[in-house]
């Protein structure tokens, strides 16, 4: 079941839409929220599947509030909202639908349904909180393996997913590039690359300024030009 946020400053209209999503059976309402400011907060907190936005609503509107949400993060959005001229901006903005009030309710399954499906694409993982990441997890053979960071030479991104070199082995994480880059002290090397910095053995400087590192295990990563100053920067390096 889709855990949803409504967000309007008319109280009958929060409490219409509320009641159309729980008619559905397919939505838990876990919060109502009658301005932006709450709005914000209760999505960073309650973690929700899908927030249903006014756009119209005093001080910040819901455009407004759009703008506020990471992308990486953010759940889906849906303006629910008496003025179509706003339908362009609103997908312009990364909204994921659009509803005109009143809402109908074939209309609103549509939307679910929409949401759903796109839901049963995408490995469901709990967002991480931790400043740090202690274990990553990893997909295995009907197993999830849980691997240290430090045992990570190299992290890189590939078509068939984040793959993570050890000195032994290769795992295929269930985390994408861009959270352990920030959960953990991998470095950016090239835009599909991190590297242990802890672990290189060398870097080979090429003619055409980019890099080549290799690591204690004879792993090979490229660096390219933009992040070569940055991890001369970090080794003191001219």
């Amino acid at each position: 079941m889709l855990k949803a946020i409504v967000i309007d400053d008319e109280l009958y209209a929060r409490e219409e839409l509320n009641e159309l999503l729980v008619e559905t059976e397919q939505v838990q309402v876990i919060e109502q929220c009658s301005n932006a400011i709450e709005g914000l907060k209760a999505i960073n907190t309650l973690k929700p599947d899908v927030v249903f936005l006014d756009i119209h609503m005093p001080q910040i509107t819901g455009l407004d509030l759009l703008g506020m949400l990471d992308p990486d993060t953010m759940p889906k959005v849906v303006f629910v909202t008496a003025y179509d001229e706003y339908a362009v901006k609103a997908f312009e903005d990364n909204a994921f639908d659009y509803l005109l009030k009143p809402v109908e309710s074939g209309r609103l399954l549509k939307t679910l349904k929409r949401i759903n499906a796109e839901k049963l694409e995408q490995p469901n993982y709990e967002p991480i909180t931790a400043s740090k990441l202690e274990l990553i997890p990893c997909s295995g053979f009907n197993r999830i393996l849980l691997l240290a960071p430090n045992e990570i030479e190299i992290a890189m991104s590939e078509q068939t997913g984040v793959h993570l070199l050890t000195d032994k082995d290769k795992f295929t994480a269930s985390l994408s590039l861009k959270v352990l880059e920030e959960k953990t002290d991998l470095i950016r090397c090239h835009r599909q690359h991190l590297i242990n910095p802890t672990c290189i053995r060398e870097i080979k400087l090429l003619d055409n300024g980019s890099a080549e590192i290799v690591t204690k295990s004879n792993h090979h990563a490229p660096v390219s030009r933009r992040y070569l100053k940055v991890i001369k920067d970090r080794f003191g390096l001219m």
